[in-house]
């Protein structure tokens, strides 16, 4: 690992507050955000039921690090249920205004609310008929002025000690949209079903569509009667490859289950082995899950309980395994 190495008394006194610097920073910022509360107002208000009874979509715009901003809002409101595009503030004025409708309502991030490309692209806007809202630090500018709503982000002084690099304003802004999509999230009542058909992909979308019928579809079931000798039961552990099997009756309705474990531990005390039938070793009352269950609540019931299988049930009948390995295979974990 290499250090910075100090090349001054001044440098070396700033390499040793490191720690200082960053709290500074985040304080800095994490006072901002808590400002921002009491900027929520009725504009703020207004703007959320605005966008909820538009027809057309939410375009958001910026330029320079409000572009950036503006980016993640995006993918924010678009995960949630809110139709949304990015659109640059530089290349509105190049053709990209083209897309957008009448019925689409405008997002646009500034801290000042007052550059030269702010003040070509807000009369273009209004033109255009669609609804403005002004994402600010400067309620006085000239955006502010021009917009339908305003959304207050007001803020002291930049983390950056030069009151320069956007770094507090940003980190407001970006507060400020996230409590905008959470807000229109919970209007939409959407719901994690809804989540889950915009995230088919990745660990998150497994956990939200995945169920345990899925996971069961490729296993052999392994299962025997409560009166079947203990040389089969381990004949049929083996031959399934589960580390398991359940225990039944002659409907299939599960009476126990017999684990790799529960064997070793027979093997510890006084049982004759030669006589021992399943009945005598296997677990009562098992844990278990329904075959239409998601499997990520089966992750949770084995994190719970500590174990590494559950049996699947189907209307009361055993229907097969869970097993960790296959929650690991589907990268749910």
């Amino acid at each position: 690992m290499h250090y910075y190495k100090a090349n001054s008394d001044y440098e070396l006194n700033l390499a040793k507050n490191i720690k200082n610097i960053a709290q500074e920073v985040l304080q800095n910022e994490s006072l901002a955000v808590q400002r921002l509360i009491d900027y929520l107002d009725e504009s703020f208000e207004a703007c959320v039921h605005a966008i909820l009874a538009s027809k057309g979509r939410v375009v958001i715009t910026g330029i320079g690090k409000s572009a950036i901003i503006a980016n993640k809002m995006v993918a924010t409101l678009n995960s949630t249920g809110t139709p949304s595009l990015f659109m640059h503030a530089a290349d509105a004025i190049h053709g990209d205004l083209g897309m957008i409708q009448k019925e689409d309502i405008v997002i646009c991030i500034s801290k000042s609310g007052n550059t030269p490309e702010i003040k070509v692209l807000v009369p273009l806007l209004k033109r255009r008929g669609s609804q403005l809202v002004a994402l600010v630090s400067n309620t006085q500018s000239y955006l502010a002025k021009q917009a339908d709503f305003i959304l207050n982000a007001t803020i002291g002084e930049e983390a950056c000690p030069n009151n320069l690099a956007p770094t507090t304003s940003t980190t407001a802004h970006l507060a400020l949209g996230d409590a905008l999509a959470v807000c229109l999230l919970k209007m939409r009542n959407f719901n994690d079903r809804d989540f889950a058909e915009l995230h088919p992909g990745g660990s998150l979308g497994k956990q939200l569509y995945l169920k345990v019928s899925d996971l069961v579809a490729g296993h052999e079931v392994p299962k025997v009667k409560a009166t079947t000798s203990l040389r089969e039961v381990i004949f049929e552990i083996s031959s399934k490859r589960l580390g398991c099997t359940a225990v039944v009756d002659d409907n299939d309705h599960l009476l126990g289950i017999i684990t790799d474990g529960d064997l070793r531990r027979m093997l510890q005390q006084d049982v004759d082995i030669r006589v021992a039938k399943a009945a005598d070793i296997m677990t009562r009352s098992p844990k278990t899950i329904a075959l239409d269950e998601f499997a990520v609540k089966a992750l949770h019931v084995m994190q719970e309980k500590s174990i590494t299988q559950l049996v699947v049930t189907d209307n009361e009948k055993v229907a097969g395994f869970v097993h960790l390995h296959d929650l690991l295979k589907e990268g749910i974990i």
